[in-house]
């Protein structure tokens, strides 16, 4: 694994690796399940594909033209678009058409028209030859819902095509109704057409008719209007430029004639201020434009220069010609001032006039305005008369148009949708698909035998390896391995206990799997219960066990067996042990060493002797101490001080006691026994023991205030997966399966004898 790898990664393929490993694990540990899956799925597979009814495919092809052909061309248009333009148009059309040729209406035709809902071939999809099972048959829709069951529609990729196919038991059935299936189709959408088509053209028609009194109506309204207001036909906007020029004309004759009333106003304004008493202060443009009075004005002043001239010659007031000379000049002042009063009176006259004239122009204009309001009201209500028969002509002529249209498409029987490939009768089954199903069995055996063999490690709830004894919170002591078949040569021998309740009862002789210890000392067992011994003198070596209790959680899981081991094994390093059997319901020890069952623990708590209880053996340096006979209320008898006082006794004369007690979770015995002595050693059997009842016997032992020193797992087969590279040392020659002792050492042990010494 690289070091420039990220963590997640690493740790990812550390999770695969593993989860292979485990899966890898319990393949192998659970094969026979594995093949057995595999094998029941495989013929499973092949059964049932071979017991499947053969089903046929039919098979036509379909064109769609978005766009068919238009014989008119493209001016004239139908009433019902057969097709539409566009990608995704097109793709909803396709769409669409493939849901219709699916869809109950087609197929209720179909059933109707070939039978189908009567025929029970068809509703039982029977193979040729079929007999059909008795029946009145079924309604229409049902049959169209079977029908439509089996039709499958599949566009042809990157073209307008479309493949139909129909599944039935019977290929010529099934080529029969896929034919018809396709002409109902293709018939049914020149039906849908030509149906718009027909039912357009008669709302047109209707349509046309209601148009054309429209029409009719609007030209009489317009007519009777023009008339009304003498509207010839001429255009209103000519009326209209002819009143604007006409308006012109008066407004600029208007401004002249009030400019000439300005001129005469202004012009008689000035006369007004001239002074009307002499003459020969006027100044004025006005009179001076008149020639009379510059005339006059000439004579008056001739006429004032003569007397000015009579005067100066010194000629008086009443001179004759001074008094003419002033009758002179008085007769030219009042020429003058009649001629100013005449100049005024004209003047007078054009301001008269200017303003009159003026006045009549502003009169002619206001009419012309009022005639230009009233020829905007009169082509308001016109047009809207023109253009309400303008717009009915234009709905006629275009319904006209429309109508003769359609009459032409009605004709023509155009359709977009046409057969490439009629149905043929299928020559092959579709299905079932025997290699393709076979091969999906294989694989899936293969799943399933994988996951049947994961599922039952998983299911698996027994204690197996030693891990399995520390998570109940206790110290492994070490392990036992399985006396089998090459320990004594012979495959019947081992923990197998098929005739144990046969020969139960009956002693047993030297060469028992108990006495393994002593009769193979260089043995797998034999190292494996030292190694056992030495776990127990090392765990409490300034205060050592001297009395140790040895259960199980239940029967048969060889707590005699390991309790035999241990007790041989001590009495091998030159220490006086004892091994007591306190299993007053069902005892052992005294028949795995030969022993009577006259006396032993319970003649002792009754007041019998203890030394004729106690009992040598050939195990140097161990001594046992049988069960004597079955009272009938063990657990009140260890419940006694007389127990307690028993044990005190022994105690004082062995180093090493070792208590075989009945199984914890069974009895109350051994918790009565597990609060008297000083440690508690809890079997398990490989396998066997299931971890909830090895959890509910440590809490019986601990509940009560026992010790428990540790556990030991017994009978390993090392055969297994889950010890195949772990206690090697355990399974070399030498050790597990083979004795470097003397021949003596081996005697002939008989299945009967290892039968009958089997765990009770």
């Amino acid at each position: 694994m690289s070091a420039n790898e990220p963590q997640a990664t690493q740790l990812g393929k550390l999770y695969r690796q593993s989860t292979n490993v485990v899966v890898w694990h319990m393949v192998r540990k659970y094969w026979p399940t594995t093949i057995a899956t595999f094998a029941s799925v495989v013929v499973a597979t092949v059964f049932y594909t071979l017991g499947q009814t053969r089903i046929y495919e039919a098979e036509g092809t379909i064109h769609f033209d978005p766009t068919p052909p238009k014989p008119l061309g493209h001016r004239v248009e139908s009433v019902v678009d057969l097709g539409v333009d566009g990608f995704w148009g097109n793709q909803e059309y396709y769409e669409t058409q493939y849901h219709i040729i699916r869809s109950r209406r087609v197929a209720l035709a179909v059933v109707n028209d070939l039978g189908l809902h009567r025929d029970l071939a068809f509703l039982q999809n029977l193979p040729p030859g079929g007999q059909p099972k008795p029946s009145d048959g079924t309604t229409p829709d049902r049959a169209a819902e079977d029908l439509r069951s089996r039709i499958d529609v599949q566009p042809v990729r990157d073209s307008r095509l479309a493949s139909v196919k129909l599944k039935d038991s019977n290929p010529e059935r099934a080529q029969r109704i896929l034919s018809a299936l396709i002409d109902t189709y293709v018939n049914q959408n020149l039906e849908k057409a030509l149906e718009s088509t027909s039912t357009a053209t008669d709302w047109l028609r209707s349509q046309l008719d209601t148009l054309n009194s429209d029409l009719r109506t609007s030209e009489e309204a317009l007519h009777q209007y023009k008339k009304k207001n003498d509207i010839l036909s001429v255009a209103f906007d000519d009326k209209s430029s002819i009143l604007t020029d006409e308006m012109k004309q008066i407004n600029t004759e208007l401004t002249h004639a009030k400019a000439l009333a300005q001129e005469a106003a202004a012009r008689k304004s000035v006369l007004d201020s001239a002074p009307s008493n002499d003459p020969t202060l006027v100044q004025s443009s006005e009179f001076l434009k008149s020639l009379l009075l510059t005339s006059l004005r000439s004579d008056h002043e001739r006429a004032v220069s003569e007397r000015d001239a009579l005067l100066g010659e010194n000629k008086g007031p009443n001179h004759h010609a001074v008094s003419a000379a002033n009758r002179r000049v008085k007769a030219a002042e009042a020429a003058i001032l009649r001629e100013i009063a005449n100049v005024k009176k004209a003047v007078e006259r054009d301001l008269m006039v200017a303003s009159r004239q003026a006045g009549g122009l502003q009169s002619l204009l206001d009419k012309a305005k009022v005639q230009a309001h009233e020829l905007n009201l009169l082509e308001i209500e016109y047009n809207r008369l023109r253009r309400t028969k303008d717009n009915t002509e234009k709905l006629y002529s275009l319904v006209l148009e429309r109508t003769k249209e359609a009459d032409l498409t009605q004709m023509m029987r155009v359709n977009n949708i046409s057969v490439i490939d009629r149905p043929l009768v299928p020559r092959a089954p579709v299905y079932p698909k025997v290699p393709l199903n076979i091969v999906a069995g294989v694989f899936g055996g293969l799943l399933l035998g994988v996951a049947a063999a994961f599922m039952r490690g998983m299911l698996d709830r027994t204690v197996k390896v030693p891990d399995d004894i520390e998570d109940d919170g206790i110290t492994f002591l070490g392990l036992l391995p399985q006396v089998g078949n090459s320990l004594f040569g012979n495959g019947n021998y081992g923990y197998y206990a098929k005739r144990k309740r046969r020969l139960r009862g009956k002693p047993i002789q030297e060469g028992a799997p108990e006495l393994v210890v002593h009769d193979h000392p260089t043995s797998g067992v034999a190292e494996a219960s030292r190694a056992i011994r030495t776990n127990l003198l090392f765990m409490s070596p300034d205060k050592p066990h001297k009395t140790l209790l040895v259960t199980s959680a239940s029967p048969s899981e060889g707590k005699t067996t390991v309790a035999c081991c241990i007790a041989i094994a001590m009495a091998q390093t030159g220490q006086r042990v004892l091994i007591m059997d306190c299993d007053l319901r069902r005892p052992r020890l005294h028949r795995v060493f030969g022993k009577t069952a006259d006396t032993g623990v319970s003649t002792a708590l009754l007041g019998g002797n203890l030394d004729d209880a106690l009992q040598a053996t050939n195990v140097p340096n161990l001594s046992v101490l049988p069960a004597g006979p079955i009272p009938p209320n063990p657990a009140e008898l260890f419940h006694t001080e007389r127990f307690k006082a028993l044990l005190a006794e022994l105690e004082g004369r062995f180093d090493r006691i070792v208590l075989d007690s009945p199984p914890v979770v069974a009895v109350t015995d051994p918790a009565i026994i597990a609060t008297i002595v000083d440690g508690v050693v809890l079997v398990s059997r490989a396998f066997k023991t299931r971890k909830e009842l090895a959890r509910h016997a440590v809490r019986s032992i601990t509940d009560v205030g026992g010790r428990l020193v540790g556990g030991v797992l017994n009978a390993v087969d090392f055969s297994r997966l889950e010890y195949k590279y772990s206690y090697y040392y355990y399974k070399r020659d030498g050790y597990y399966g083979s004795d470097a002792g003397p021949a003596s050492r081996q005697p002939v042990y008989t299945p009967e004898q290892h039968d009958a010494s089997l765990p009770q």
